[in-house]
């Protein structure tokens, strides 16, 4: 009989008579080799210890590299393992990135950018939402917002990119600061229950 090989779990596997068997019936019935893996084989394998490489860094080193990213998440990852490696870790660049994107979940994504507010504006602005929340729709109903915005006509640097987890996005630690003018463009508009006003 023709042997057919199968990949099991990424690596070529060595099969047993009994697996042998099974895969030899099911391939016969007109099962694909995906399906004979994936129902059958993989089943098994799961159970198996895995293999690879040990980590080379420890739960403690770790965790100096998590502090170091939350004290700037602005740096580069050459500037992260440069502070990692000062803080006595041994660890390359790879080493550095894997476990900031695989263990602790960072990614390096372009920061959202916000007015700079002060903590008199920020309470402000929480006393006012505090106040409103409990509105009624019909209450809102009567209300029309309006504000102008300033668009951006050149294209350049977006600057530094930030390392920041899933949901962080708008935390004020991630965010860029808007304070400088770029020629622009500045537009008004309003809108309400009703819809949206000209432009």
């Amino acid at each position: 009989s023709s042997s057919v090989g199968y990949t099991i779990m990424g690596k070529t596997a060595d099969l047993t008579v009994v697996q042998k068997t099974t895969t030899d019936t099911l391939h016969k019935e007109g099962k694909t080799q995906k399906v004979i893996v994936s129902k059958h084989m993989n089943r098994e394998a799961k159970g198996r210890k895995r293999c690879g490489r040990k980590k080379c860094t420890s739960n403690r080193d770790n965790h100096t590299l998590e502090r170091i990213v939350k004290q700037n998440p602005f740096k580069n990852v050459g500037e992260i393992h440069k502070e990692w490696t000062a803080a006595g870790v041994s660890a390359s660049g790879t080493t550095t990135h894997r476990p900031l994107m695989q263990d602790m979940g960072f990614s390096c994504r372009i920061p959202c950018v916000k007015p700079h507010l002060n903590n008199r504006r920020r309470q402000k602005r929480l006393a006012w939402a505090k106040d409103k929340k409990d509105c009624t729709a019909a209450e809102w109903s009567k209300v029309m917002f309006s504000d102008e915005s300033k668009f951006c006509i050149s294209f350049g640097n977006q600057g530094p990119r930030v390392w920041r987890k899933r949901g962080e996005a708008q935390n004020p630690r991630c965010l860029r600061s808007s304070v400088k003018f770029p020629q622009s463009v500045m537009v008004w508009g309003a809108m309400s229950s009703a819809g949206v006003g000209p432009l």
